[in-house]
């Protein structure tokens, strides 16, 4: 029986490594294709983002099968109830990728990157894809290195987001209200994407170490 349920928790490490990578894949192409207006890749993201969906709920129902018959205690029972709480990130991820992409569809065959803000927003977006290859490598891993390296990155996420607003709001900024609207959502996308990405991995981080610290912005 106990070797059944190991096999258990090693499944829903599994399928939380295959969801992460799914929502990197998905960013890179969003980001892509929020770049370079490549509507066919925005329609691909778009019509994915149901795929990560059924995988989220599929490891949420192991999950809760395994408290179910399992009743796992201690350690167990705190992986049991973080992979419930990291894969309903993990979806909300994948969900601000297809966002992205919904942007680049609504507004093609126009760009959706509003003048003067390509550079940031480039940067923005590979960042994100940093973030999330990180996150797939450190649930394979555990390597707690990689949280403070994704926290780093989030750092930077923070300020061009920052730079962003600024931007759209200082009296150089000619955009017309529906370029004032797109770099604000993308913005926000692109930063929220990050804030996932750290409360994740501080949840992995807990299960390595068993040590805590609680952020405002924990999700």
């Amino acid at each position: 029986m106990r070797e059944v349920f190991q096999q258990s928790l090693a499944d829903v490490q599994d399928r939380l490594i295959e969801i992460a990578e799914l929502v990197a894949e998905a960013m890179a192409k969003a980001t892509q294709s929020f770049g370079t207006s490549d509507v066919a890749l925005a329609e691909e993201v778009i019509e994915n983002d149901p795929v990560i969906d059924e995988k989220t709920v599929a490891l949420d129902e192991l999950a809760i099968d395994i408290l179910a018959r399992q009743q796992p205690v201690a350690s167990d029972l705190r992986v049991v109830v973080s992979a419930l709480r990291i894969s309903a990130s993990l979806e909300r991820m994948g969900d601000i990728a297809e966002h992205i992409a919904q942007l680049t569809r609504m507004r093609f065959p126009d760009r959706a990157i509003p003048k003067g803000l390509k550079g940031t927003f480039t940067k923005m977006g590979e960042l994100d894809v940093e973030l999330a290859n990180k996150l797939a490598e450190l649930l394979r891993t555990r390597d707690v290195e990689l949280a403070e390296e994704i926290r780093n990155a989030d750092d930077k996420l923070d300020e061009l987001h920052i730079s962003v607003f600024e931007k759209v709001l200082s009296d150089s900024w000619r955009g017309e209200a529906a370029a004032t609207v797109d770099a604000t959502l993308a913005s926000r996308y692109l930063e929220r994407f990050g804030d996932h990405a750290v409360s994740v991995s501080k949840k992995i981080v807990y299960l390595a170490t068993g040590d805590w610290v609680p952020v405002a912005d924990d999700a």
